[in-house]
């Protein structure tokens, strides 16, 4: 009887001992007062944190871009509020609440908090791309919320870096009749031109010297920008592919210099972590009956229908972004295969 209580003892010390272990790091990361760290690649989604692989800034962080203030961002201090800015622009507000069919408990529910990812899941099957036509990320959230009272969920600047400016929750407007279903991203380029607007490239580019090509190019932020708010210390943009490329958008021929590998990158990841969270959002854009990317708007009715990742022209006929440069196919393989 002795040496099976001994035995019986050790046992349940040593199991003691097992959850005692367990326990105690619980304990200790909840401790009051204790700073939970983030590894840097979140995004939000109805409140909830999901990584994403890549660098993130949200809009609450330092250095973020708030779609949430009334206040513009960019102006005088003094003059940053609604008092000095609805001359400006028509509305406080740049974003609501997303126009979908909710039962009158859904409504109550979503317009004072975050929404279930289901609901979401039910009601969001869109990503859409859209080039910024300011160069850089900064320079849009300025043109986007203080001059123009617009709203974006993403932003993509020239070195990969992310920016959310508000949940995905949001109806942000971005893309007309798509912002009730859609996400919407502006990826930092200058844009496409035809060719007698090319002048509007040529500021924005110049030779790249480190390359024996001489058709070669980088992006040449200008002088008045500064460091343009680019997170990357020295970092030097370039096109994916460094040579003009020529292309044809709702039938108009078109020029422009591709993105930067960077943001193909962070892209990729980016849409592959929308669509694990939100799976209606499918890794494919709509096409044409011969299998190609569709290069011009789609019908009501094929809009309608479709799910997943499409362009911003693809949506309104006097649009043409994300531009003829813009590599569907090698955005959609890896986003495919990211993890």
């Amino acid at each position: 009887m002795l040496q099976i209580t001994s035995k019986a003892t050790r046992w349940l010390v040593g199991l003691g001992l097992m959850l005692l272990m367990l326990v105690l790091p619980a304990c200790a990361g909840r401790h009051a007062g204790r700073e939970h760290p983030r590894k840097g690649d979140e995004i939000m989604i109805g409140g909830r944190m999901f990584h994403t692989g890549t660098p993130v800034v949200l809009w609450f962080d330092q250095g973020g871009y708030d779609g949430y203030r009334v206040e513009r961002r960019f102006s005088k201090f003094d003059e940053r509020d609604w008092e000095h800015t609805k001359d400006k622009i028509e509305s406080p507000n740049r974003f609501n609440l997303r126009k979908v069919q909710l039962s009158e408990d859904e409504r109550e529910a979503v317009r004072g908090g975050a929404w279930p990812l289901d609901l979401l899941r039910t009601h969001v099957d869109q990503f859409v791309l859209h080039y910024d036509a300011s160069g850089v990320s900064r320079q849009c959230f300025r043109t986007l919320h203080d001059e123009r009272g617009l709203s974006i969920h993403f932003l993509l600047d020239l070195d990969g870096t992310i920016y959310q400016t508000l949940d995905v929750q949001e109806r942000a407007w971005h893309a007309t009749k798509a912002n009730d279903r859609s996400i919407g991203i502006e990826i930092a380029n200058i844009g496409a031109y035809s060719a007698s607007q090319r002048a509007r490239l040529d500021t924005w580019y110049a030779p790249d010297d480190s390359t024996r090509d001489p058709g070669d190019v980088r992006v040449m932020i200008p002088a008045w920008m500064g460091d343009a708010g680019i997170r990357t210390p020295n970092f030097v943009a370039r096109p994916a592919q460094p040579h003009l490329i020529q292309g044809t958008i709702q039938g108009e021929s078109l020029l422009q210099y591709d993105f930067t590998p960077q943001q193909y990158a962070a892209l990729a990841k980016l849409a592959k972590a929308l669509s694990h969270v939100l799976p209606g959002i499918r890794l494919d854009a709509p096409r044409d009956a011969q299998g190609n990317v569709l290069a011009s708007v789609m019908s009501d009715e094929d809009w309608r229908a479709f799910s997943g990742v499409l362009g911003h022209y693809h949506i309104q006929q006097n649009k043409v972004d994300p531009g003829p440069a813009f590599d569907w196919e090698r955005f959609l393989a890896a986003a495919r295969k990211a993890r």
